[in-house]
């Protein structure tokens, strides 16, 4: 991949540059992010607490505001690859990749995620004792309430549901893409997927898997690599004594960023399922956002995503 990269290395004593490969590269991909990169690398040392060996690689996207300053100041000691374009999140994720041992676990997180004292070494004790390829903590919002992370696959099912009973009661009734349930929350488990924010993934199942598909450009792009772990024969396990607060939320101020969510949906679906199937998914999404659409703009650009009026690629 054409990257360019800057990074902090050391002299061996021929006078060589020497970089030993650690054991865990920690990834985050960033855009304009700056406001809130500091506060996620200011949380690594203690999240990565017990753990003895690891790279902290921050991929910017072709930021406009201070992102690489930032990263390359703060003292973790960041190695900074610069893409030169604004490829996606998967895009950003494959370039660090390509540069890492291939023994190397990865760590994937949201510039905006801040990781809890010890959080990473809970989530090695998850993948360690089971059969899972990638282990994903408990995310809190920034007032401590448990975030409902966990997802079904998309369906039919969820897709209708949550158009005619609302997002809420359909997570509740155990029929929408939301997980809802407390028990799940509370002891955790083996699950279908949970929001990319942060995730950890074994060495083998990223050797196993492959790249993460760079069509998705943003959203949904976890949703299909996840579902690639499973295929592979790996569990995708949630680990609540790992914790990690996510800021998060830009969507729900963005309507090109919701119509983007909303398309990628779809695409998504339709890649995994026959023409008819895909139609009832497409309608299950644009009858939901049409029953919402005096709640807010976003509800129009997701609807015009979903009868394939939005162009916004």
């Amino acid at each position: 991949m054409d990257a360019s990269i800057e990074q902090r290395e050391t002299l061996n004593g021929n006078g060589t540059i020497g970089r030993p490969a650690p054991a865990l590269a920690v990834v985050t991909v960033a855009y304009n992010s700056a406001s809130v990169l500091s506060g996620l690398l200011d949380s690594l040392s203690a999240g990565l607490g017990g753990i003895a060996e690891y790279e902290v690689i921050v991929v910017d996207n072709d930021s406009h505001d201070t992102s690489v300053e930032v990263a390359l100041a703060h003292p973790i000691g960041a190695r900074v690859i610069r893409t030169g374009r604004n490829g996606g999140y998967s895009a950003g994720i494959n370039a660090a990749v390509a540069t890492i041992a291939p023994a190397a676990d990865l760590l994937v997180l949201n510039p905006d995620i801040r990781l809890q004292p010890g959080s990473v070494r809970n989530l090695y004790a998850g993948l360690r004792n089971s059969s899972a390829g990638v282990a994903v903590p408990q995310v809190r919002g920034e007032d401590g309430t448990v975030s409902k992370s966990i997802r079904r696959e998309p369906s039919i099912v969820t897709a209708w549901s949550e158009a005619l009973l609302g997002g809420t009661l359909a997570a509740r009734a155990g029929l929408g893409e939301v997980v809802a349930d407390p028990v799940l929350y509370r002891n955790g488990g083996a699950i279908e997927w949970a929001t990319g924010a942060i995730l950890l993934v074994s060495a083998e199942a990223r050797r196993t898997v492959g790249d993460w598909d760079e069509s998705f450009f943003l959203y949904s792009e976890e949703v299909d690599y996840l579902q690639r772990v499973r295929g592979a024969g790996f569990d995708v396990l949630y680990v609540p004594a790992a914790q990690a607060v996510h800021i998060g939320g830009d969507y729900h101020s963005s309507d090109f960023l919701t119509a983007l969510m909303t398309e990628n949906r779809i695409v998504y679906h339709r890649r995994h399922h026959g023409f008819l199937s895909s139609a009832l998914f497409r309608s299950g999404i644009a009858v939901g956002e049409a029953i919402r659409l005096a709640v807010g703009s976003g509800h129009l650009s997701a609807l015009s995503a979903a009868l394939g009026l939005w162009r916004g690629r």
